[in-house]
């Protein structure tokens, strides 16, 4: 069973995102497979989707998918955060707000990878503290070989404007 944090769901292969930014990765995700079971990160170019880049996360996935290591977040996902984790592991980034909360994100990474699908995870985020409001996040797997995840294409959605009034 995977750790999961209350308040928060998951779907594997969400055929209904509500969400524009979320609807445009996994359409460019899908684009960009071209027939294969999932893109490689070279078939990426973020000047593609210059206009969500700061809702957008990459991670590389390290081995046997114990962990994962933040390459790139977007400047939105930082605001979100309260801090920029590039070059932290997931475990490292989300320490601060315990065990329950590191495993089921790094949960969440590995299911990905793992079973090579498309995830959703959204919810309330009140394990992180109270300035922090609900999200929408979809997870996408990347693969130099055709074989084996190798990195995560992600975004992290939340209502900016709702966050700038709640710590206003």
């Amino acid at each position: 069973m995977s750790p999961r944090l209350s308040g928060v769901s998951s779907e594997a292969d969400p055929q209904i995102l509500e969400h524009p930014v979320l609807r445009f990765l996994r359409d460019y995700w899908e684009a960009k497979r071209a027939g294969r079971k999932m893109p490689a990160r070279a078939d990426i170019r973020p000047s593609e989707m210059k206009e969500h880049l700061g809702w957008v996360i990459l991670v590389d996935a390290l081995a046997d998918f114990a962990d994962f290591r933040y390459r790139m977040i977007g400047s939105r996902v930082s605001q979100y955060f309260l801090q920029d984790s590039t070059g932290r592991t997931v475990r490292e980034a989300f320490a601060p707000y315990g065990e329950a909360a590191v495993n089921a994100v790094v949960a969440v990474h590995r299911k990905c990878a793992r079973d090579q699908v498309v995830l959703r995870s959204f919810g309330g985020a009140g394990w992180l503290g109270r300035s922090f409001l609900d999200f929408d996040s979809l997870y996408l797997p990347l693969s130099e070989d055709g074989v084996t995840v190798n990195m995560i294409l992600s975004c992290f959605t939340f209502d900016q404007a709702a966050l700038i009034r709640a710590r206003g």
